[in-house]
C-alpha cells in the first residue's frame, strides 16, 4: 500500500546515506572483503558460490550471474518481499529518521496504520492476560502440552478471557470505532451488541512478513469448548495466502543455513521451535500458494517439506513438490510414520530422531514414485499400466536429462517394462525446460557489443561515478547513437543538473519505476572497470562515440540515398556521404574539439 506515496530525493538520499550499504546486507547474510568489494552468496538466485559484490564507496550491490542489483533500499525490498517505501523505513528506523509520506491515497495508509496499531494492542493485550491469576488454567495447558516459557516469549502466545467484551471495551477506550473493530475481524456483533471475536481461547498471533501482527489462532484449552480453532478473517491487511508462519523470524536462520523446512501447521513450527530447530516456516493449515513458494525459493537453496504422515498430509507434499518443480526447484520430502504430524511425532520419538529425519529427506522424485505407487499391486497388469502412465506424467515434468533417464531405467528395472516404450511417450526435454517458471532476476542476457556500443558503455559507467565527465558529455558528446545508452545519458545528465551530483545509489532511486532504464543501469554498473580512468583513455571513448555518430548518419544517408528517385538529390546525399568518410578519415580532426 506504500507504494502510493512518495519521498523527496533529498529525503531519500539523507536516509540512504545514514546507514552503510555493507553493514546492513551483513545482517542478513555474510560478506567477506576482497579487494575494495565486499562478496557474498547472492539470495536472489541458486548461488553455489559468492558472486554477489557490495561496494561501500559507491553503496550499491550487484550480483555478476544472474543481474540483481541496486542500493540498500532495492536489496532490503527484494529480499525481504516488501515494497519500495516498506524498505525506506526499515533504513530509517535503523537511525531515528522520521519518514514523512504523503500521497493521493492517504485514508488507505490511514485504515493500514490502524489496523497495526488494533493488532499490536490486541497482541499485548492477549499476553497480559495470559499471566495474571486468570491465565494460570492457560499456561498449566501450555506447560502440559511442552510449550516452553521461551516458546510461549518467542511466538508471543496469549490468552483471551472469558469475559467477551474486554478488548472491545479497550480498544473504544483507545479511540477505534465499532465500524473498524467489526472491520478488521476483532469484534463481532451478535443480537446488535458488540462483543470480542475472541474469548476463552490461546492466542496465537499470525505475523505479516516484516514482523507486524496481522492477525490470530485462537485455540480452545477446555474440553467443553466449540470448534478447536478460530482463525481471523481475511481482510484488505490479511491475506493467508501471502505469508508464511514465523516467516519473519525463521528467514535469516534459513538463509544462514541455506535451508528451509515448511510444514503445514503452526504447531509444527513452535513444537520444532522448542527442540531447536528454527528455519522452519507454515502455510498455516492451507494449500501452499505460487506466492508462498517464491518466498521459500528466497529462504534457501534446500526447501524440506515435512508435512503430516497422513495420507491428506503425503497427498500435500505431492502437489507442493510438483509446484516446485514447475518452478525449477526440486524439494527434499521427510515421510513421517504413525500418520503423525511433527508436533506428534517429537513428543513421541524425541528431538534426536526428528533431527535424523531432516538430515535424512528423501528426494523429490523417490518420494512421488513411491507415492504414485502407494495401493498398487505392480504384478497386476492393470495397476502397472497405470503405475506407468502416472509416471511418465512425472518424467515429462523433469527438466534435467541425466535425472530424467536414471528414473526412467530405474521404472523399466522395476516394472520389467520396455525402457524404449516408455521413451517413446516422453515429449521432448527441450519443451519441458521451456515450460520452467523461474524468476526474471534469474534469466541472464547475452549482449552483444560492438567497439562503439563498448566506448558507450564505458562512458556511461564514469558518467555515473565522476562528476566532470557530465561536463565532458555535455561539452563534447550530448548524444549517444544507441538508444538505450542515450535515454540513461538523458536521466543522468538531468539528475546532474538538478542536484549538482551524482551518485549511484541516489541515481538509482528516480529510476526504479523504469523496467528498461532499471535494465541498463545494471547493465552498466555490472562492467569490470577500474574506478579511476586516464585523460587518454577518456579522449577515446569520446573519438569513437564522435566516429559512431558519423558511422550511424553515414548508414542513414545511404539508406536515404537508396530509396531516393531524383538524381540530383541522390548526387546530394553522395557527396554528404563522402564528407563524412573524408572526416573520419583526418588525424588532426580531435585536436580541433
Amino acid at each position: 500500500m506504500l507504494e502510493n506515496y512518495t519521498l523527496s530525493t533529498e529525503k531519500l538520499n539523507e536516509i540512504r546515506t545514514s546507514v552503510d550499504i555493507v553493514d546492513v546486507i551483513s545482517e542478513y547474510l555474510p560478506l567477506t572483503a576482497r579487494g575494495q568489494n565486499f562478496f557474498g552468496v547472492c539470495p536472489f538466485h541458486d548461488d553455489h558460490s559468492p558472486s554477489m559484490s557490495v561496494n561501500r564507496d559507491r553503496q550499491i550491490y550487484k550480483c555478476f550471474s544472474c543481474g540483481a542489483g541496486g542500493n540498500v533500499f532495492t536489496f532490503i525490498r527484494d529480499y525481504e518481499n516488501i515494497t519500495f517505501m516498506q524498505a525506506v523505513q526499515k533504513v530509517a528506523a535503523k537511525t531515528g529518521i522520521f519518514v514523512p509520506i504523503s500521497g493521493v491515497n492517504e485514508k488507505t495508509i490511514q485504515k493500514q496504520s490502524k489496523y497495526h496499531e488494533m493488532y499490536e494492542i490486541a497482541t499485548k493485550f492477549y499476553i497480559n492476560n495470559l499471566y495474571t491469576e486468570e491465565g494460570l488454567e492457560a499456561i498449566a495447558y501450555l506447560d502440559n502440552r511442552k510449550i516452553t516459557k521461551e516458546a510461549r516469549k518467542e511466538f508471543e502466545i496469549g490468552l483471551s478471557l472469558k469475559n467477551s467484551h474486554l478488548l472491545t471495551g479497550l480498544l473504544e477506550k483507545k479511540g477505534f470505532t465499532e465500524e473498524e473493530m467489526l472491520e478488521n475481524g476483532l469484534a463481532i456483533s451478535k443480537e446488535g451488541e458488540l462483543r470480542d471475536s475472541y474469548f476463552n481461547r490461546i492466542m496465537f498471533p499470525l505475523f505479516d512478513l516484516t514482523g507486524k501482527p496481522v492477525g490470530f489462532s485462537a485455540r480452545i484449552y477446555r474440553s467443553n469448548d466449540a470448534s478447536k480453532y478460530i482463525n481471523t478473517k481475511e481482510t484488505n491487511f490479511f491475506k493467508k495466502g501471502e505469508l508464511l508462519y514465523h516467516y519473519h523470524k525463521a528467514k535469516n536462520v534459513s538463509r544462514m543455513k541455506d535451508q528451509v523446512i515448511l510444514v503445514e501447521g503452526f504447531m509444527d513450527v513452535i513444537r520444532m521451535f522448542t527442540v531447536g530447530i528454527e528455519n522452519v516456516v507454515a502455510s498455516m493449515g492451507t494449500s501452499v500458494t505460487k506466492e508462498q513458494l517464491l518466498l521459500l525459493k528466497k529462504m534457501g537453496k534446500e526447501i524440506i517439506l515435512l508435512f503430516d504422515g497422513d495420507e491428506a498430509g503425503r497427498h500435500a507434499a505431492y502437489k507442493t513438490s510438483s509446484d516446485l518443480m514447475k518452478m525449477g526447484i526440486y524439494p527434499k520430502i521427510v515421510v513421517l510414520e504413525d500418520n503423525l504430524d511433527p508436533d506428534e511425532y517429537i513428543l513421541k520419538y524425541g528431538k534426536e530422531k526428528i533431527e535424523y529425519k531432516i538430515a535424512h529427506p528423501i528426494n523429490t522424485i523417490d518420494f512421488k514414485l513411491e507415492y504414485l505407487k502407494e495401493n498398487k499391486n505392480i504384478s497386476s497388469p492393470l495397476d502397472k499400466a497405470n503405475y506407468i502412465s502416472s509416471v511418465i506424467g512425472e518424467l515429462n515434468q523433469i527438466t534435467d536429462p541425466i535425472l530424467r533417464e536414471t528414473t526412467l531405467l530405474k521404472i523399466s528395472e522395476e516394472t520389467s517394462f520396455d525402457a524404449n516404450i516408455i521413451r517413446s511417450q516422453l515429449v521432448d526435454i527441450k519443451d519441458v525446460v521451456k515450460e520452467v517458471k523461474t524468476l526474471p532476476k534469474e534469466k541472464k542476457e547475452t549482449l552483444k557489443i560492438n567497439r562503439y556500443q563498448e566506448a558507450e558503455r564505458r562512458f556511461l559507467f564514469y558518467m555515473l561515478n565522476h562528476e566532470e565527465v557530465i561536463d565532458i558529455y555535455q561539452k563534447k558528446v550530448q548524444f549517444l547513437s544507441t538508444e538505450k545508452y542515450r535515454l540513461l545519458a538523458r536521466e543522468i545528465n538531468y539528475f546532474y543538473e538538478e542536484h549538482g551530483y551524482i551518485k549511484e545509489a541516489d541515481f538509482i532511486n528516480v529510476i526504479l519505476e523504469d523496467a528498461d532504464l532499471l535494465k541498463t543501469f545494471h547493465e552498466i554498473t555490472s562492467l569490470d572497470l577500474k574506478d579511476i580512468y586516464t585523460k587518454e583513455e577518456m579522449d577515446e571513448y569520446v573519438d569513437t562515440i564522435y566516429e559512431y555518430k558519423i558511422v550511424k548518419q553515414i548508414d542513414y544517408l545511404k539508406s536515404e540515398q537508396k530509396l531516393a528517385i531524383d538524381q540530383e538529390k541522390k548526387k546530394k546525399l553522395g557527396d554528404e556521404i563522402l564528407e563524412l568518410k573524408i572526416e573520419l578519415q583526418k588525424k588532426e580532426l580531435w585536436e580541433e574539439l
